[in-house]
Parts: C-alpha cells; sequence; structure tokens
C-alpha cells in the first residue's frame, strides 16, 4: 500500500470529444503509466465516450468504472449524494495505488466532471497531489471538421453552456467574436431562434458524435428545432468582412 501522505497522484486525463486519435501523446503515456484508470458512467450503465476512449490505449483490467450523477442538475440531493460517493470510491482506490488517472471528454479544466471530483478529494485526501493533462476540446474538433475558424486578429471567443438558459446564449451572440455553444441538444429550437434573431444563422455550424460512427457535423442553417444528442456543438462566427487580415 503506498504511502497517501506522500505520494499519491490524482490525474485528470482529457481524452478528447470520442475520436481516439485525438489523444494527445502526454494523455495516452499518463492512461498507460497510471495504476488504475477511473472513468465516469451514469447509473444506467452503459458505455461512455471516455471509457471507449480509454479502452484504445489501457487495459480493461486496469479501468475502474465509478458512477456519477452525469446530467443531473434538477435534484441537487441526488447529485450531492453521488458526487460523494464517487469521491470515496476514488478516495479508496488513492490509498491502494500511487497514481489514480480520471479519464474525462474534451478537457478535464473545461465543464468538466473532474472539477467536482478533485473538490471532493482534496478534502478526503488533503495530501494527495491533483494533476491535469489537456485534452482536445469538441470545438477545436467541429472547427476542424466543418472548417470554421474559430478566432481571427483581435476577436474574442465566447463558450456558453446552452443549460445555462437560452437567454445567456442570445446575449453572447448579440456580441462579437465567436460563439461557441455546448450541451444544447435539448433546446435546439431556442437556438435556432436565437441564432436567426442575430443574424448568426447561415454562418454557423453544429456537430455531434465527433469522430464517432454517427457522426454529424451540418449548417445550422438545416436545423429544424427538432431535439438534437444532449453533447452536440455549435459554432457561430461573426460576420468577417475586409478580406485576409480584416480582423487585426
Amino acid at each position: 500500500m503506498p504511502d497517501v501522505m506522500s505520494s499519491s497522484r490524482l490525474i485528470g486525463v482529457g481524452v478528447g470529444p470520442g475520436d481516439p486519435e485525438l489523444v494527445t501523446v502526454k494523455g495516452v503515456n499518463a492512461l498507460r503509466a497510471a495504476d488504475v484508470v477511473v472513468v465516469p458512467v451514469m447509473d444506467t450503465g452503459e458505455r461512455g465516450r471516455a471509457e471507449a476512449t480509454v479502452l484504445h490505449y489501457a487495459g480493461a483490467e486496469k479501468v475502474v468504472r465509478v458512477v456519477f450523477a452525469l446530467n443531473e442538475r434538477s435534484d441537487r440531493g441526488r447529485r450531492e449524494a453521488a458526487w460523494d460517493a464517487a469521491g470515496a470510491r476514488v478516495a479508496g482506490l488513492l490509498r491502494e495505488h500511487g497514481v489514480v488517472a480520471f479519464a474525462t471528454i474534451g478537457d478535464p479544466n473545461v465543464y468538466s466532471t473532474f472539477t467536482y471530483l478533485a473538490q471532493t478529494i482534496s478534502e478526503l485526501v488533503p495530501d494527495v497531489v491533483v494533476e491535469t493533462v489537456p485534452g482536445i476540446t469538441a470545438m477545436q474538433d467541429l472547427a476542424a471538421r466543418s472548417g470554421a475558424v474559430l478566432t481571427e486578429g483581435t476577436e474574442p471567443l465566447t463558450l456558453v453552456p446552452v443549460t445555462a438558459g437560452a437567454e445567456v446564449l442570445k446575449e453572447a451572440l448579440s456580441g462579437a467574436g465567436t460563439v461557441v455553444a455546448y450541451k444544447f441538444g435539448r433546446q435546439a429550437g431556442e437556438v435556432v431562434a436565437a441564432l436567426r434573431e442575430t443574424g448568426r444563422l447561415d454562418d454557423a455550424v453544429w456537430g455531434s458524435a465527433l469522430g464517432l460512427a454517427e457522426e454529424s457535423v451540418r449548417p445550422a442553417a438545416e436545423l429544424d428545432g427538432s431535439p438534437l444528442p444532449y453533447l452536440s456543438t455549435l459554432i457561430a462566427p461573426p460576420r468577417r468582412d475586409g478580406g485576409r487580415g480584416g480582423k487585426l
């Protein structure tokens, strides 16, 4: 058993949006070097994107599935209980192993479950060393697959989770620069209306299941308001006039 007080490390590893080829070399090395790799699963038990990606690089024998309330927002008590249980499970693993990796889709510092886990573990195992390995985000992957340019020159970039409400997205779209929206599938109708109202519809693009067999990348103008997969991503660039270097 390792000396938890001096040697245990919890490493949040970003494994990208789903395409196993989009895991960084550093991420692969971290997964392979860890004693165990924790992957988050919903209480329904199906294999998630993080687990599927990890299994390309680490053996199933070192993968530990831990249940998280990944989509629970309405019942705070249930969510907190799930986080506490998951934290206790991972804390137990840290008492048995020197290095525990936690695989998260995208990047561990961008809307990630790892943030909450790290806070919990820091209270349960005060001297644990917490590290992160950055991962490629869905907006980067969608930009590459669609040809959308995220930023030019002095343009700002705004990232909005539509779970915060369509009004938050509309406010961002009314400003300058590119707007990226995450998790908007269930509010697709409101998103299309906001794009149309702010004059951003024609140049916007959306994508889901990036890098997977069911991948879909389409102009936002083709959306009819029907619900989309929860993990949908939208890129709405600003109008760019003035030719090359016009935003410098």
